[in-house]
C-alpha cells in the first residue's frame, strides 16, 4: 500500500482525495498557494507545504515546486485530481522519473489521448463509434483534398484543434464558402493557446446529447465500465448539472458501448479512471474524447453503483487488481448533480469573498462535496466552483425532489452564487422531462 500521497491540487477535490486517503489509512501532504493557506484539506492534511503565490503559473502549474514538495515531505505517490496538472502528461512523465507514482495513467497514455487526432485513431482501430470527420489533421498544402473531404462528411462542420479542450479551439462552418478561413483562424488560435496549430474536421451534430461513460482499468489488463452519466445541461461548453443513469438509455445501449469502452482500455494499456465522452443523437453514440483522469461529475456514478472511484484510482496506482468484475457493476436508482459556483446567476461574473454563513443541507441521499466553511474567503484567483450538491433516489423523480429540497436547505452567505438557476433548472420542464440537448440551457438563457 501507498504509505502517503501529496496532492497537487486544491478545493472539494482536494478534500474529496484526502478522505479516500484517510480512508485506506494512508497519509496526505497538502500542497497550497499562499492565497490558500486556509482551505480545509490544508488544516486537516498531516503535513502542507507552501508552492508558492497565489497565481496558478507561480503554484498549482509550477511543476518544480510541486516534485520538491514531494522530495522533502518523503511522497511515495501523487494525485493530480481534475484541472490543473492533471491530463498534462510532461507532468505525469517528470512524476515517474523522479522516483514518484501518478496516480492516473502512463504518461503516454496520457499523450495519445490529448491530442484529438490520435486519440481518435485510436478509437476507431478499438472498435468505438465516433463522429464522421478527416482521417488526421488537414494538410495546408492541398485546399483541394480539404474541399473534398469537407464534402465527403456533409455541412455544417466543426474544425477542432487537435490539442484542444473544454470547450475552446472550435469552430462551426456552415457552407464551403467560409470553410477555408475558419480553418486559418482557427489553426492561428490553436497556435497561440495550445502550442499546436493542427486541426481536423467532424460532422457537426446539431442537437446532440452529451454522455459518458466511466471506465477504471488497472495494471493487469482488466477494465470495466461503471455506466454512463448524461451532461447536457452546459452553459458555454461547461457542464451545470449531471445525472447518472443517462435518459432513455437502454440496458442493451449501455452494455454494447460501455464493453466497447472497456476493450479500448485494454487495447491501449489505459490504467486507472477515465471518462469516454460521447455526442449522442438518434440513437447513436459518437466519441469526442477521452478524460484521463476524475471527473468532477464522479460522484453520481459513485452513488448509483456503489463503487468509490477515488479509492480505486489510488489502489490501482499501488499495483492492485480491480476490486469489481463487470458482472458486480449493477446501477441503482438514480443520481443528480448541481455544481455550485460562487458566481452570479443571472449576469455569471464570478462573486469572490468572505462566506459569512453556510449551512449544509442534510437527509437521505443528500452529498455535499465542498470545501467551504463560514469564515472561509473564497479567492479571486481560481474557478468559481466551490462545491458539487448530488442526490440520489430510487428514480429520477425522486432524486431531482430530494435536489429541490437540498438546494433549498443550502445557505451560503456573503457572496453570490447560482443557486437560483439551478433551482430554475430543477423546475424546467425540457430538464424534467429528461433528455435535453447540450444546446437548451444557452437557448433558455437567451445566449
Amino acid at each position: 500500500m501507498i504509505e502517503k500521497v501529496l496532492i497537487a491540487n486544491r478545493g472539494e477535490i482536494a478534500l474529496r482525495i484526502l478522505r479516500a486517503c484517510r480512508e485506506l489509512g494512508i497519509k496526505t501532504v497538502a500542497v497550497h498557494s499562499e492565497a490558500d493557506r486556509d482551505l480545509k484539506h490544508v488544516l486537516l492534511a498531516d503535513e502542507s507545504v507552501c508552492i508558492g503565490p497565489a497565481a496558478s503559473l507561480q503554484s498549482y502549474l509550477n511543476v518544480p515546486a510541486i516534485i520538491s514538495a514531494a522530495e522533502v515531505t518523503d511522497t511515495v505517490a501523487i494525485h493530480p485530481g481534475y484541472g490543473f496538472l492533471s491530463e498534462n502528461a510532461d507532468f505525469a512523465e517528470r512524476v515517474e522519473r523522479s522516483g514518484f507514482i501518478f496516480i492516473g495513467p502512463r504518461p503516454e497514455t496520457i499523450r495519445l489521448m490529448g491530442d484529438k487526432v490520435s486519440a481518435i485513431a485510436a478509437m476507431k482501430a478499438a472498435g468505438v463509434p465516433c463522429v464522421p470527420g478527416s482521417d488526421g489533421p488537414i494538410d495546408d498544402d492541398n485546399k483541394k483534398r480539404t474541399l473534398e473531404i469537407a464534402r465527403e462528411i456533409g455541412y455544417p462542420i466543426i474544425i477542432k484543434a487537435s490539442g484542444g479542450g473544454g470547450g475552446r479551439g472550435m469552430r462551426v462552418v456552415h457552407s464551403e464558402a467560409t470553410l477555408l478561413n475558419a480553418i486559418s483562424l482557427t489553426k492561428a488560435e490553436a497556435a497561440a493557446t495550445f502550442n499546436n496549430d493542427m486541426v481536423y474536421l467532424e460532422k457537426y451534430l446539431e442537437n446532440p446529447r452529451h454522455v459518458e461513460f466511466q471506465i477504471l482499468a488497472d495494471q493487469m489488463g482488466n477494465a470495466i465500465h461503471l455506466g454512463e452519466r448524461d451532461c447536457s445541461m452546459q452553459r458555454r461548453h461547461q457542464k451545470v448539472v449531471e445525472e447518472a443513469p443517462a435518459p432513455g438509455i437502454t440496458e442493451a445501449q449501455r452494455r454494447e458501448i460501455g464493453e466497447r469502452c472497456a476493450a479500448a482500455c485494454r487495447t491501449i494499456g489505459y490504467r486507472g479512471a477515465g471518462t469516454f465522452e460521447f455526442l449522442y443523437e438518434n440513437g447513436h453514440f459518437y466519441f469526442i474524447e477521452m478524460n484521463t483522469r476524475v471527473q468532477v461529475e464522479h460522484p453520481v456514478t459513485e452513488m448509483v453503483t456503489g463503487v468509490d472511484i477515488v479509492k480505486e484510482q489510488i489502489l490501482i496506482a499501488a499495483g492492485e487488481p480491480l476490486r469489481y468484475t463487470q458482472k458486480d457493476i449493477v446501477m441503482r436508482g438514480h443520481a443528480i448533480e448541481c455544481r455550485i459556483n460562487a458566481e452570479d446567476s443571472e449576469t455569471f461574473m464570478p462573486s469572490p469573498g468572505k462566506i459569512t454563513e453556510f449551512h449544509a443541507p442534510g437527509g437521505p441521499g443528500v452529498r455535499l462535496e465542498t470545501h467551504i466553511y463560514t469564515g472561509y474567503t473564497v479567492p479571486r484567483y481560481y474557478d468559481s466552483m466551490i462545491g458539487k450538491l448530488i442526490t440520489h433516489g430510487e428514480d429520477r423523480e425522486s432524486a431531482i425532489a430530494r435536489m429541490c429540497n437540498a438546494l433549498r436547505e443550502t445557505v451560503i452567505d456573503g457572496i453570490n452564487t447560482n443557486i437560483k438557476l439551478q433551482r430554475a433548472i430543477l423546475r424546467d420542464g425540457a430538464f424534467l422531462a429528461g433528455g435535453a440537448n447540450i444546446h437548451y440551457l444557452e437557448k433558455k438563457l437567451g445566449m
